[in-house]
């Protein structure tokens, strides 16, 4: 017995054909894929190196030579910008890998399982949800720190992201588990003889997936302003060029008081075209897998 899944996703270009006509969406991806493009060739795109100190080129505004300025250490800004890209996307992708992960899990089990097991997992969704996840964070990685485990900070911070961050989305896959589970087709495959796993594998994830996507979409945005966050209050590894820890150098060096806009407008807007993009994804797939959300459009 196949599963039933939503029309648009069973093939890449039926997707793509309702995708295209959402400009929001295609906004979206062309703002991703741009900064993928950057991270991509970024030891070609540098025109210096992000970490060499220059104290003749202190205090530069952009010009010819450095498009973007320099800042306090000679540092060219453009460059550093250029790496940094590639510290956002990767802790935005593998953190929200762990978190799509575990929410997934998480949301289907406790969806299928009604029960008691069913209802201490949606206790444990709550107990995360209800937690402030960014002073967990802040604590989780200076506790990780102060231990001085021998792993790369940045790596920390993709693990600490990843876990505390899954429980938006395991609300809402139990939530759509909860609505499939009773639908004929489920029945049907349990009376063919379908055991619990190749229902949730076979029936049910293939129906919840577009909510996985959309929502994994959604928290890398989230979890790019998260490493942020962290490196902007100097908790993130002071030896990663990042966007975070431009902004914290900024601010440590009174950027701002000193008119030096340039340390800190480039980064900011890197950060807010990021972000843009993957929420203009994650809302567009959720319009395009959501009927109601279609109809309304209409």
């Amino acid at each position: 017995m196949k599963p039933a899944v939503t029309p648009i996703w069973r093939t890449v270009s039926g997707f793509w054909n309702i995708y295209s006509r959402v400009r929001k969406g295609v906004l979206g991806l062309a703002l991703v894929l741009f900064f993928f493009a950057i991270a991509a060739f970024a030891s070609y795109l540098s025109p210096f190196d992000p970490t060499k100190i220059d104290a003749r080129r202190t205090w530069l505004p952009p010009n010819s030579l450095n498009w973007l300025g320099t800042d306090w250490f000679g540092h060219d800004i453009f460059s550093q910008m250029v790496y940094g890209t590639r510290v956002s996307l990767l802790v935005g992708v593998f953190a929200t890998l762990i978190s799509a992960v575990v929410g997934t899990l998480i949301g289907l089990f406790g969806g299928y399982y009604g029960k008691r097991f069913g209802e201490f997992l949606e206790r444990v969704i709550d107990f995360f949800l209800v937690i402030p996840y960014l002073p967990l964070i802040i604590v989780l990685v200076a506790v990780v720190e102060a231990m001085e485990i021998p792993i790369p900070v940045l790596w920390v911070v993709i693990f600490v992201i990843g876990i505390t961050g899954w429980s938006g989305t395991a609300r809402v896959i139990r939530s759509q588990v909860l609505t499939v589970r009773e639908r004929q087709f489920i029945d049907r495959a349990r009376t063919a003889g379908a055991g619990d796993l190749r229902i949730l594998t076979r029936h049910i994830l293939p129906n919840v997936f577009p909510l996985v996507f959309a929502n994994a979409v959604l928290t890398v945005a989230g979890a790019v302003l998260s490493e942020v966050t962290l490196d902007f209050l100097g908790l993130g590894d002071p030896t990663t060029v990042s966007w975070g820890m431009i902004l914290h150098l900024a601010l440590s060096n009174n950027a701002v008081y000193r008119d030096a806009w340039w340390w800190v407008i480039s980064p900011g807007v890197a950060i807010i075209l990021l972000v843009m993009g993957f929420t203009l994804i994650g809302y567009s797939i959720e319009e395009i897998s959501n009927p109601r959300l279609r109809e309304r459009k209409a």
